[in-house]
């Protein structure tokens, strides 16, 4: 038996004595240089900043997202001969949404001077109602210049971009992000949102956390997003100490409702 599958066992067992029940899950168990799931994933294509100064253009390319053969995704940030970055970004919009619960994943994550690799949620409302009035939920985000830390963030209108409500866990010292593997979570019910790195919370926030009169958007469907940047405003750009390719890699992603 994979030692994959016992770890899922072993969550398994402890989730279920919470009352938790599993609802969504990608172990990524598919065959080497196979890419994610259709049936639960899709892509973001193209560059263009994404409102964030990236650097990246993120493809479907094998290159870039692809499974390891061992049960791990990975999402791979290329440059190429001519200088270009490439990256990708997939999504269960159109696949999986769920209202309250908790979302998630085992992640090691790539360290290196502008990489900036997230797990997030956006409102699957985004369409019709934009961003940020949809809501976004930012489970995990690093960046490489602070090796030591992740950061737990939710956007929406009157407080998103540099003002998101948000956060940081800062690792023991002797233990990066990068050196091995963690599990990153959000537990979401009506009016509290609780972030966890290994289980433990190191923020909440609930409708009294935003600025006066702003709106609580969080009572809907929500999508999962998985993807590694390039650059952009809050990591700075790749410099001379940056090696690629650089490798956000996941072990597993996993969503339960909570009693």
């Amino acid at each position: 038996m994979r030692r994959g599958l016992w770890i899922f066992l072993a969550f398994a067992v402890a989730a279920a004595a919470q009352g938790q029940k599993l609802i969504w899950q990608d172990e990524f168990d598919g065959a080497a240089v196979s890419p994610p799931d259709g049936s639960k994933w899709t892509y973001d294509l193209g560059g263009g900043g994404w409102g964030n100064q990236e650097l990246e253009v993120y493809t479907n390319s094998a290159e870039n997202v692809q499974l390891d053969g061992d049960g791990h995704l990975i999402i791979r940030a290329t440059r190429t001969a001519d200088g270009a970055y490439h990256s990708a970004r997939i999504k269960t919009l159109g696949h999986f949404s769920f209202t309250y619960g908790r979302a998630e994943a085992r992640m090691k994550l790539p360290r290196a001077q502008g990489m900036w690799p997230a797990f997030w949620m956006l409102g699957d409302n985004i369409k019709d109602a934009g961003w940020p009035t949809s809501g976004e939920i930012d489970i995990m985000e690093n960046i490489g210049r602070e090796p030591n830390m992740v950061h737990g963030t939710i956007h929406g209108p009157g407080y998103s971009g540099a003002k998101g409500i948000t956060s940081s866990f800062t690792f023991p010292e002797g233990s990066l992000p990068s050196d091995d593997y963690h599990v990153y979570a959000v537990q979401w019910a009506r009016g509290k949102i609780e972030f966890l790195v290994d289980d433990k919370v190191y923020q909440t926030v609930t409708p009294s956390s935003l600025p006066q009169g702003a709106a609580w958007v969080y009572d809907h469907p929500f999508f999962l997003l998985l993807n590694l940047a390039v650059g952009g405003g809050w990591p700075g750009n790749p410099d001379a100490t940056t090696r690629f390719p650089q490798e956000l890699l996941v072990d597993w992603v996993r969503v339960y409702a909570m009693p």
